[in-house]
């Protein structure tokens, strides 16, 4: 490690010099928690294609790509003319545009939920409205997530997302009591958690793949016996596909499991790399945000803030599925094929020191200790070396110009090739070998 350390310091020089300027303006240098790394992060200057470049010219093959949102690379072509274009109209009216309508048309054309539609301009503030319409409409209180799920910094849901999910994840919380954690992929244990709140459960918010949980994809008997009890007790079914729509294939990724969600929520990859966050939902839940029909006393005050909808990101995301439309029998086969090459192999090089997770596009690999023999919830993955993984990626920063954010999930775009990931693998050969 000493070694990486020193190699990485000796390449990032004018990295560290701006850092430290960083750090007088921002907490910690940062303005997002986990871009922070020992011992301290490059400084970006570009990102063209499956690259990142630092202020120091060095080239890394990213597998972050921007939080999983750049599903066809850093500054792809198509939605750089139309954003182009786009700037020479305006980039921000604070009215409603034609951008917007087009966007919308193509997401309700296939997400079949997606009866009505509202923008904001998080993740973390789609998944907070959607919490807000399940208690308007039901009038109850208690919110039911996951152990490990990621749901942004709202404060409605920051719970039990670390292990080892008993303890607060921050001060100055006071929704917490209402608030109630499920054990993923365990359905008995998550009904007796439901039965106990039933007559106050507002409703439930799951992911079908845990992103920041550990890249673990929920079982469809899990989900589908989750909704059952819910609609039974005239609970609202919300899913988080933030991550996971247009990930996998054109669209959302419940349908292929048989669900009936009454919101879903989107974010990154229908954004085209521009600030989003999206909730989609029933005609008839949607509308309880409808001010010109709703009573103050009974509707559910849902906005947008400043920027929702602005054009630039309505332009970006339209052109991206736009693009994922016309190449889909292409796309997806292609990067999912280089996930399953991804997940097969790194299994293999570490020769069972590893599990590997995720599906699709999307893997991470999951230094096991005590007699963990599989990954099916984010309890399991807390108990594996979180520290061997960040020394991992850190590893192939500093020697091999391979790029994942420390410690998390790696997502494949368009601009990855077999050859990239042949390298990442041969990285991680040589890194298993030294452990």
């Amino acid at each position: 490690m000493k070694k990486s350390v020193s190699n990485y310091k000796r390449k990032t020089r004018k990295s560290a010099k701006l850092f430290k300027v960083s750090k007088r303006y921002h907490v910690n240098g940062v303005s997002h928690n986990i871009r922070f790394f020992e011992p301290y992060p490059f400084v970006t200057k570009s990102g063209k294609g499956k690259f990142l470049t630092d202020v120091d010219s060095n080239k890394y093959v990213d597998y972050w790509m921007g939080h999983w949102a750049l599903i066809l690379g850093h500054s792809p072509e198509p939605v750089k003319k139309d954003l182009q274009k786009q700037l020479g109209s305006g980039w921000m009216h604070g009215t409603v545009n034609e951008a917007t309508i087009r966007l919308s048309e193509m997401i309700q054309k296939n997400v079949p939920v997606a009866e009505k539609i509202r923008y904001v301009v998080t993740g973390t503030e789609a998944t907070m409205y959607a919490v807000r319409i399940a208690r308007s409409i039901t009038g109850r209180k208690t919110i039911a997530k996951i152990d490990g799920g990621w749901h942004g910094y709202t404060s409605d849901l920051l719970k039990t997302i670390n292990w080892p999910f008993s303890e607060s994840e921050s001060s100055g919380l006071v929704d917490e009591k209402h608030i109630v954690s499920l054990p993923y992929n365990d359905l008995e244990k998550s009904l007796q958690i439901l039965k106990r709140v039933k007559k106050d459960l507002a409703g439930t918010i799951i992911e079908p793949i845990l992103g920041g949980g550990g890249c673990i994809p929920a079982t469809k008997d899990y989900l589908l016996g989750i909704q059952e009890f819910v609609k039974k007790n005239n609970s609202l079914f919300l899913l988080d596909e933030i991550v996971s729509g247009f990930r996998f294939r054109f669209g959302c990724l419940y349908p292929t499991m048989k669900l009936d969600p009454d919101i879903v929520t989107l974010g990154k990859i229908v954004g085209g790399g521009m600030p989003i966050g999206v909730m989609v939902g029933k005609k008839e839940i949607m509308e309880i945000a409808n001010t010109s029909k709703q009573k103050k006393s009974q509707r559910s005050y849902v906005g947008g803030g400043t920027f929702s909808a602005n054009p630039g990101t309505m332009t970006a995301g339209f052109s991206t599925l736009n693009h994922l439309k016309k190449n889909r029998g292409s796309l997806y086969p292609k990067i999912n094929k280089l996930g399953d090459m991804a997940r097969k192999n790194l299994t293999k090089v570490f020769d069972g020191r590893v599990i590997t997770t995720g599906i699709g596009s999307l893997f991470m690999t999951h230094f096991v200790k005590g007699g963990i023999s599989e990954i099916t919830n984010s309890a399991q993955a807390a108990k594996c070396d979180s520290k061997l993984h960040q020394k991992y990626h850190f590893d192939m920063i500093a020697n091999d110009g391979i790029f994942f954010l420390p410690g998390k999930l790696g997502a494949i775009s368009n601009a990855h090739s077999g050859v990239d990931v042949k390298k990442m693998i041969s990285a991680s050969a040589r890194f298993s070998e030294n452990i």
